[in-house]
């Protein structure tokens, strides 16, 4: 295998740009609305797209948003034998906001699905069984001894952070970047890591980590600087797009930045790719695009009569298996 991401995985309901947020007993209109899913299948699904085989090690359950996500990778070619699955919810719901240029959410994540110790400890037998030659995955304080594990093993690692982690978990961010290959933050993230004032600052700050620094910085394209001292500032591959939706954009740009790496291409030229991924991505809904059409959950999704039964779903998944097998 090329590549595993590691992590939860989200159903995510992302409403386009609304004009302000609503306050107690407000209700605000939005023109524009898609069913998506996202975290670890999300830089899979762009690695796969770029030709790579790509697998997602999660946790799966008896919930709408693991059969969602169960769908898309069966329609991405993403590989779920990695994954794991348990007789409970477990992959997260996330409301995904659009104003102001930017996003907020609102998120639900069960304690099945959560990234805790206990599912991190079972990641070093995935990489010892299925040996891919890159991972991806966020930062955590759960993850620097299977990081640890990765490097033993020959496995190269691609680390981002997760939003706001930054803020509340610096020096476990700071650990497992010093034992990645690549850290890919975006450059707001790198200033507060570093608690430097200009990114030339947080970029010498950072070289002591002694990783490969991937900067993202959104329409200006990225910077990549090594522990040596070299920074390539590459904006080639940012298309002129109209932004929709900024969820995923990190996790896309990071997929097809290893499948540029894995097919022999250079690190500025992999940026390139990544560039242009990422582009892709802002010009959608959803941190894989809007799903439709993808067999019963979206059937459900799609029918009048299923509002009530989706609700349901949700909140009890042994309740829907009930009602799908009495349909």
């Amino acid at each position: 295998m090329d590549l595993i991401s590691f992590g939860s995985v989200f159903l995510e309901l992302v409403f386009g740009h609304v004009p302000e947020l609503p306050g107690p007993g407000e209700e605000v209109f939005t023109d524009e609305f898609a069913l998506s899913c996202g975290g670890a299948v999300t830089s899979a699904t762009a690695a796969a797209a770029a030709g790579l085989r790509a697998g997602v090690c999660t946790v799966l359950g008896e919930d709408l948003g693991s059969q969602v996500v169960t769908e898309h990778c069966a329609a991405a070619g993403l590989d779920l034998a990695p994954s794991v699955t348990v007789g409970t919810q477990a992959a997260g719901i996330t409301v995904v906001l659009n104003f102001d240029g930017d996003r907020g959410f609102v998120t639900h994540v069960p304690p099945a699905g959560r990234a805790g110790q206990a599912a991190v400890d079972r990641w070093p037998a995935v990489l010892r069984q299925f040996r891919p030659a890159w991972c991806y995955l966020h930062a955590s304080p759960q993850v620097p001894g299977f990081l640890r594990a990765a490097r033993r093993l020959g496995c190269k690692i691609m680390l981002d952070t997760s939003l706001g982690d930054e803020r509340d978990e610096r020096d476990a961010i700071i650990e497992c970047a010093a034992l990645a290959d690549i850290f890919v933050p975006n450059s707001d993230e790198l200033l507060r890591l570093t608690g430097c004032a200009t990114i030339e600052s947080a970029v010498a700050a950072a070289r002591q980590w002694g990783v490969q620094l991937v900067i993202k910085r959104g329409a200006a394209g990225a910077l990549a600087a090594s522990p040596d001292g070299g920074i390539i500032e590459v904006s080639d591959g940012v298309a002129d797009v109209r932004v929709r939706d900024l969820t995923g954009a990190g996790d896309n740009f990071a997929g097809a930045l290893i499948a540029a790496l894995l097919g022999g291409a250079a690190l500025a030229d992999a940026v390139v790719a990544a560039n242009a991924a990422g582009s892709r991505a802002v010009s959608r809904l959803g941190a894989v695009g809007e799903i439709s059409g993808a067999g019963m959950s979206m059937g459900l999704l799609a029918s009048p009569a299923g509002v009530g039964q989706v609700a349901a779903a949700l909140a009890a998944p042994r309740q829907r298996q009930a009602m799908e097998q009495g349909r």
